[in-house]
């Protein structure tokens, strides 16, 4: 099976980068507020896996809410960074690259610990599966990590610390403020790994 993996340069998708070793990695610059680093960071992990790199760009950012789009939270929001469909948005644009490259299974960063969204739960990683299986291409989805938090999947991964190093977890700026939900995720992924903050 030819594989792609939705890669945004954050911690847990360069984890898998690592991990599963996919040919391809796609990233959608869909109008979040840090999407060159989100870009240059899942760039250089491809570049330094040897992963064949692809960049969607469609601005969505008047569709956005949330710290992500640089809104304020939607009234349905779980979280302060939800984004309306985020995860059905990333699934759709990369199925549409990866039908062009030949892939037939695609990756997605999706943990236990989303389960908070109603898009990160494992039944609409199933439901998102069978709408993709039922067109052209049959393309499968799979949440490799799903059963897993950041620090076990890392474990799980064995990523080492200078890959792990490019991430780009901050969901507001091009360079981590330190404060958004993003970061504190990240930091204390470290943390529980005794890793010293990159």
């Amino acid at each position: 099976m030819k594989t792609a993996l939705l890669i945004s340069g954050g911690m847990d998708s360069v984890a898998i980068a690592y991990w599963r070793r996919p040919e391809i990695g796609i990233t959608v610059a869909y109008g979040q507020r840090a999407t060159n680093a989100e870009v240059r960071a899942a760039a250089q992990v491809c570049e330094v896996l040897g992963i064949e790199h692809h960049v969607i760009e469609a601005d969505l950012s008047a569709l956005g809410s949330g710290d992500m789009a640089g809104k304020a939270p939607a009234n349905l929001a779980p979280v302060s960074e939800w984004w309306p469909f985020r995860n059905q948005m990333l699934v759709t644009l990369a199925a549409m690259k990866a039908s062009a490259l030949g892939v037939d299974r695609l990756l997605i960063g999706t943990l236990r610990t989303d389960g908070v969204h109603a898009d990160g739960k494992p039944e609409f990683i199933e439901t998102m599966n069978a709408v993709l299986r039922c067109q052209e291409g049959g393309i499968n989805l799979e949440a490799p990590a799903i059963m897993l938090s950041s620090a076990e999947l890392i474990k799980t991964s064995g990523v080492p610390n200078d890959v792990l190093a490019w991430a780009h977890s901050c969901h507001v700026a091009n360079e981590g403020c330190g404060m958004c939900r993003g970061c504190r995720k990240h930091y204390e992924t470290l943390e529980e790994l005794g890793l010293e903050p990159y």
